[in-house]
């Protein structure tokens, strides 16, 4: 007989494909904390969920749900809320209509728990208040978008600007509805006041080592590569930063890019780099780490932890990034470059010293393994959820 309690998890996505990093966390927290939990999973999407999307969760949940936003409300929303001070993330997901449908649902299903992931889905859960939940932040939007302003101009700053404030003033207010409140790195964590930060439970992202381990039987014919979503902005700078600043003195380099929604704008900058390979979303995105002899990542922007580094070291590919994705990570044996002369020296004396490349490389998946374990998270999580 099943005695295991019902946890409602609450995504802004449906948490399949894996090509985006909220994606693969509530994938593998799903698959995990059903250890523990009847997961009912209720996923907001703006897209079609394809049928084998949910056959993936199947195994892993009592009951899924899929609540399609409309695309039109959705710009309505977005117009309207020109005039409130709720930030455009939360707008974006936020229905009215879906909102009244969950809460009646929350009410017949009686849930022991409610885990919330980010806090785009906040609003819909965040005045139940039969359970006690979970808020798991991840990052925190408004220091990427504090970052990301930095590097833009004219209305877009100023716009950029506006919800990087709006976001800090609800990141700290929503937290007063949930008990319990995760985020991914002790970085993002620290850019809470004090009285919230105290309380905050950091759980890092983990990697599955089964499926990400190193391929011999693929050739490395790549100097570097670099992988990650390509419709996000702190990739899309990363690709034209790799290219503006080491590329252009390093032409020799041939570099492999791959990720999930490369923008048009993209493809043409791209386009007349013969060094330059970029290929769309993999079902095997394995295979691309493994025709790289070094994975680079040079991150301006953004926060939180790079899936993408812990992949890369569970394939055994010695890493370069800039502390600003390395603190996410600390004592992991990768290569912190911040300037574009201690990323050259870095990669040279990696492509010249191959036998030291590897060494780095093997210290990577070790350390992946001991320390990024997603059993131990959820494990955790489950701890933390039962605390009452």
């Amino acid at each position: 007989m099943n005695h295991k309690v019902t946890l409602v998890f609450i995504t802004s996505r449906f948490p399949f494909p894996l090509e985006k990093g909220d994606k693969l966390r509530a994938y593998y927290l799903i698959k995990g904390l059903s250890e523990y939990f009847n997961i009912h999973l209720m996923a907001l999407t703006d897209e079609t969920v394809q049928t084998a999307w949910i056959d993936e969760l199947t195994p892993y949940t009592h009951k899924i749900e899929v609540f399609k936003l409309s695309r039109w409300r959705i710009g309505l929303r977005l117009l309207f809320n020109i005039l409130y001070s709720r930030p455009f993330q939360t707008a974006y997901f936020t229905d009215f209509f879906i909102q009244r449908e969950i809460l009646k649902k929350l009410h017949q299903i009686q849930p022991y728990h409610i885990f919330c992931q980010m806090i785009r889905p906040a609003e819909y859960v965040k005045h139940y208040h039969h359970c006690h939940k979970t808020l798991d932040y991840m990052d925190l939007l408004s220091l990427g978008m504090e970052r990301r302003k930095n590097r833009l101009r004219g209305l877009k700053k100023r716009m950029v600007e506006m919800e990087s404030h709006r976001l800090n003033e609800y990141e700290q207010r929503i937290f007063h509805y949930f008990e319990h409140q995760l985020m991914i790195s002790q970085q993002d964590a620290n850019g809470l006041p004090y009285p919230h930060r105290k309380h905050i439970q950091v759980i890092p992202n983990g990697i599955d080592t089964h499926k990400f381990n190193p391929n011999t039987s693929i050739e490395a014919t790549f100097d570097a590569v670099f992988v990650g979503n390509l419709s996000y902005a702190p990739n899309v700078d990363a690709v034209h930063w790799l290219c503006d600043n080491l590329l252009a003195q390093r032409p020799q380099w041939n570099v492999l890019i791959a990720g999930a929604n490369p923008s048009s704008k993209l493809d043409a900058y791209l386009k007349g780099k013969s060094n330059v390979r970029m290929l769309g979303w993999q079902d095997s995105i394995q295979s691309v780490y493994s025709r790289g002899k070094i994975f680079l990542a040079p991150m301006q922007i953004g926060t939180g932890m790079q899936n993408k580094l812990l992949e890369a070291m569970a394939m055994e590919l010695p890493c370069i990034t800039t502390s600003l994705a390395a603190e996410a990570i600390p004592n992991s044996p990768v290569i912190v470059a911040n300037t574009s002369e201690e990323m050259l020296q870095a990669m040279d004396h990696l492509l010249i010293n191959p036998e030291y490349a590897k060494q780095l490389g093997r210290e990577g998946r070790a350390f992946v393994q001991k320390h990024y374990a997603w059993d131990a998270w959820t494990e955790k999580i489950s701890r933390i959820i039962h605390r009452h």
